[in-house]
């Protein structure tokens, strides 16, 4: 595995508070006919989002995601740990109209049409009557939506991006604090990607708290303060892009021969595969050409540019052959 950083939120990131803390938070679950085999769907974690945060939450399929969201929003119980959401203990319902939601597979009511839908929805949450009309129209305009489309079309007729666009204007029906969206842009062509983008970029400058699960690293890198990457249920890293990434004033070396003990003097972190090695350079780039060449190690390239977040998901969680691809 690569090597595990953690950053903490700084001084200067949005929020004063958190609003979500957890501590040792985990999952077990128990499988098999008799119920005798434990399967760790989330190792303990501890991390923390701050008021007013956009933070990202990746990970490959089965990393543990959408487990970790579901513990917050108080759906299942962790097996390990504690935590709190807005102050309060998990799971406590005095916070539950605090919060909106949109899951990664919605099953929406087909026969409904968009207005009758969100009309429902802000009953559930207790929505004044009178009330209603006026903030569903809000979120018409928020989600891209026509009130046309919301009030004739049934949502059986809406696109994959209409109804990912209806299903967030769901979750904000209460005008929460804290959202949680789990793959909101999956299955989204790039249109659908873009205006999903824009939505949770308005939700930023209006100062919510965004909690989400992504594929979509390109866009991650866009929106969001900090991510945190988890890799079979393990929290590998978290903390800022600049943090985590680096910038671009550093140099990534990739070469070949040498000893480890020589090239930690160097590079770090250092990642060997073989007599291939590559890792972040530390000290001068010129002194480091002038050392690699007296002691007869082959450089291949020495490239001054921050790593994409996709390259860095990747090595984090550590495929076989990492190093051939790139």
């Amino acid at each position: 595995m690569g090597q595990v950083l953690l950053t903490p939120l700084s001084p200067s990131s949005p929020g004063s508070d958190w609003a979500v803390q957890t501590t040792d938070l985990g999952k077990v679950y128990r499988s098999g006919f008799w119920l005798n085999q434990r399967v760790m769907a989330l190792q303990p974690c501890s991390l923390r989002v701050g008021t007013g945060e956009t933070f990202g939450l990746l990970g490959p399929n089965g990393a543990g995601k959408t487990t970790l969201l579901k513990i917050l929003l108080g759906i299942i119980r962790p097996s390990c740990g504690s935590g709190t959401v807005l102050g309060h203990a998990i799971g406590d319902r005095a916070i539950k109209h605090r919060l909106g939601y949109l899951p990664e597979q919605p099953n929406f009511y087909d026969f409904l049409t968009g207005w009758e839908f969100l009309r429902y929805a802000a009953g559930l949450c207790g929505l004044d009557p009178a009330r209603q009309p006026g903030r569903m129209r809000e979120l018409f305009d928020l989600v891209g939506l026509s009130q046309a489309q919301m009030q004739k079309k049934q949502l059986r007729q809406y696109s994959k991006g209409m109804l990912q666009r209806i299903g967030i204007a769901q979750a904000l029906i209460n005008d929460p604090d804290l959202v949680f969206l789990d793959e909101p842009m999956g299955g989204l062509d790039p249109i659908g990607r873009f205006q999903v983008r824009e939505i949770i970029l308005a939700l930023k400058q209006q100062g919510k708290t965004i909690f989400f699960n992504s594929h979509i690293l390109a866009d991650v890198e866009v929106i969001c303060d900090r991510i945190a990457i988890l890799n079979q249920g393990e929290l590998v890293c978290i903390g800022r892009l600049e943090d985590l990434l680096g910038s671009a004033d550093r140099y990534v070396a990739r070469g070949q021969g040498g000893t480890a003990d020589d090239l930690k003097a160097w590079l770090e972190p250092l990642r060997l595969e073989g007599d291939r090695w590559q890792g972040t350079l530390k000290g001068d780039p010129y002194s480091f050409v002038q050392h690699l060449a007296t002691q007869g190690v082959q450089l291949t390239s020495l490239q001054q540019a921050r790593p994409t977040l996709e390259a860095f998901f990747i090595e984090q969680i550590d495929p076989p052959g990492y190093l051939d691809r790139s």
